[in-house]
């Protein structure tokens, strides 16, 4: 039986200047499911609500319910805003099962994440919500998971290029938040206080 095709990641980093937070999920879901042209794209994804509720009190603040969408243009001043950047561990998958879940996903590809850190030098904590996002962190750079809502402190050398020296090694934070998917068994206002507390640590809110 023949392996799934390869999927490359179909967008670009969102890497505003400034950025003190990197946000990693895994990989985009199929295309089919996707709502708008940007990450965390799913209707049925709570991440917009979630950062809606973080930074308006208001859970629909960035969702366009007539249209089925969000209100992408407001995302990404908020983001530039508040200086955070997104992209995903992974670069290229194979999807075993055709779905979006993370289990089903075998990465063929890893992100280089101390290039995209390279770009956002003032960047010291990364977040990731998943099992899979957080895989390529501690088989590549021996960080062990948080507990959920805490961080674990490492050091990571941020050149362009794997292997390749830097002058010295960046303090870095990996943050474990609650997954934004609507089967992770939390409320909308639990994930959301996760959150709050991350981005009132790092001094986002």
């Amino acid at each position: 039986m023949a392996l799934p095709e390869i999927e490359r990641h179909p967008l670009r980093p969102f890497l505003p200047e400034g950025a003190r937070l990197l946000m990693l999920g895994s990989f985009p879901p199929p295309k089919r499911r996707w709502a708008m042209d940007f990450f965390y794209p799913n209707r049925s994804n709570m991440m917009w609500e979630i950062f809606g509720m973080v930074f308006y009190g208001d859970s629909q603040r960035l969702v366009d319910a007539s249209n089925k969408t969000f209100r992408l243009e407001e995302i990404k001043a908020l983001l530039e805003e508040r200086g955070i950047a997104i992209y995903d561990t992974a670069s290229a998958v194979r999807r075993l099962s055709g779905n979006a879940s993370d289990k089903d996903l075998e990465i063929v590809e890893k992100t280089n994440i101390p290039l995209l850190l390279s770009q956002i030098p003032l960047c010291h904590d990364i977040v990731c919500t998943g099992q899979k996002s957080f895989s390529v962190l501690t088989e590549d750079y021996g960080v062990p998971v948080p507990q959920m809502g805490s961080y674990r402190e490492f050091s990571l050398s941020c050149s362009p290029k794997i292997g390749e020296l830097s002058e010295g090694l960046r303090g870095m934070r990996l943050w474990r938040m609650p997954s934004s998917s609507r089967a992770y068994p939390m409320k909308l206002e639990e994930k959301a206080a996760y959150y709050r507390e991350m981005m009132k640590n790092i001094g986002l809110v």
